[in-house]
């Protein structure tokens, strides 16, 4: 057996931020009144940390790069089929891609939309004043609609799917997301994290935070 660092500290940080604040996100909107302002505020952070992720996708450890997990469809297929395919990576298996870019997908619609969303009552976001009220309130729809509850299904099928893993097949998925390395019965490539990546992680988490505050700005 062979102990093998698969997620690197930024992929982790990434994740269990997101994991705290998108069901935060949710509450807070549904709450509303004074929570609407935690509301804004956790939204312009999940933006942050989709901005941090698109960027590590292509810098960051190994299993953390979208050409590690984004596979053809025919390898999708062949997994679900449990047919002959490419042996599933160390981190995300070819179906688990697809999750992942469907639930990065659907949380930038999510943000994007409540950026330019108005409930005509207490509160809007902070480009509505610089878009068409047409688009205002195809936005504001599809925020408190269609776009959310499509996100929450994603959540719980994202939960559903760990403990399948966990109880039916008996695979931990959560261990080497919090701790990073997975004990794997072959050696592999492992996720390159040290100093520098990390040094370089803080630097694109900075300059995504920097880019939503000047987009903030210009929206004033």
């Amino acid at each position: 057996m062979h102990i093998v660092r698969v997620w690197d500290l930024p992929t982790r940080v990434f994740h269990w931020t997101l994991a705290l604040a998108v069901p935060a996100m949710v509450v807070s909107g549904e709450i509303g009144g004074a929570w609407m302002e935690w509301h804004f505020r956790l939204g312009y952070a999940v933006l942050t940390l989709l901005l941090f992720r698109l960027g590590w996708g292509f810098v960051g450890g190994h299993w953390s790069r979208f050409g590690s997990f984004v596979r053809r469809p025919t390898d999708v297929w062949a997994y679900l089929r449990q047919a002959p395919a490419p042996a599933s990576a160390p981190g995300h298996n070819p179906l688990g891609g697809y999750s992942v870019l469907a639930m990065l997908t659907m949380l930038a619609c999510q943000a994007a939309s409540g950026l330019m969303s108005d409930d005509e009552i207490l509160s809007a976001g902070p480009l509505v004043h610089k878009a068409s009220e047409a688009l205002v309130r195809t936005m504001t729809y599809l925020h408190t609609g269609p776009v959310k509850y499509l996100l929450v299904f994603l959540l719980l099928l994202h939960l559903l799917a760990i403990a399948w893993y966990r109880f039916g097949k008996r695979q931990n998925l959560l261990g080497p997301m919090l701790l990073g390395d997975k004990v794997l019965e072959q050696s592999t490539i492992a996720s390159r994290d040290d100093a520098g990546t990390r040094s370089l992680a803080l630097l694109l988490a900075l300059a995504c935070a920097g880019a939503v505050a000047a987009l903030l700005a210009w929206a004033r």
